[in-house]
């Protein structure tokens, strides 16, 4: 074996290890930046919150009638927190060109999506994992299964905060993104949102695993095509 036939792999592992430790410094500078300021996190979690406490007082959630309600309200509270977490996503990169010195920079694009899609799952999922118990605490709910419902959770905050990012790079540019941004977003998110809502309600009313794997297995599949797409355009769309 010479020496020239180990040129191609080194300089592709040269280039993957560059790849990630850019991931990573863009990831750690939203995730630094995120605990020093405590913006996104604190409103996206008291929304949160605020929306578990409005419906319990909307409806009569005693007895059986939480694991009916639950999983519709769980997931109005995570989709809205978390709309409101991906629309601040990209402000502070907006903010004094931020967004452009991060384009001019020899780094590849696709970087600063998965990083920025890494930051937003991380967000969103603690602020679910926070509401999920708090709900469960204040309504005495008891959940079996309870390691396939987190698993529900994570697949599903998955997608949505891969699309989710793109979507959130898309309305930085318009002014009126608090508006537009959960217009575009939720019809094309519904898939998502519908698997994990008729998936929790599996396991929160008894029905077991069984009944929850076939739109565990449509999450998934959403999952895998927001994420590849998402990855392909975002290029494009935040030349624009």
């Amino acid at each position: 074996m010479t020496i020239s036939s180990l040129r191609y792999p080194l300089c592709c592992m040269g280039g993957n290890v560059r790849y990630l430790k850019t991931v990573w410094l863009l990831l750690e500078k939203d995730i630094l930046l995120e605990v020093k300021t405590r913006e996104i996190f604190s409103s996206m979690l008291l929304f949160s919150l605020l929306t578990i406490v409005i419906f319990n007082f909307a409806f009569d959630l005693r007895g059986d009638k939480v694991g009916e309600y639950a999983p519709g309200i769980l997931w109005v509270a995570f989709s809205f927190s978390g709309i409101l977490g991906l629309n601040r996503s990209f402000v502070k990169e907006k903010e004094d060109d931020c967004l452009k010195g991060l384009m001019l920079a020899p780094v590849d694009r696709s970087a600063i999506y998965i990083s920025k899609f890494l930051g937003n799952f991380i967000f969103i999922l603690l602020v679910e994992l926070l509401t999920l118990l708090f709900f469960i605490m204040i309504f005495n709910l008891t959940v079996e299964h309870t390691f396939y419902l987190l698993w529900i959770i994570f697949i599903a905050t998955l997608g949505f905060a891969a699309i989710g990012t793109l979507f959130a790079a898309m309305s930085s540019y318009m002014k009126s993104r608090e508006i537009l941004m959960p217009l575009l977003f939720l019809p094309v998110v519904v898939p998502v949102i519908l698997g994990a809502v008729e998936s929790t309600g599996s396991i929160l009313t008894g029905n077991g695993i069984d009944a929850a794997s076939k739109w565990v297995s449509l999450i998934l599949s959403f999952d895998g095509i927001f994420f590849a797409v998402s990855l392909m355009v975002f290029d494009y769309v935040i030349e624009e």
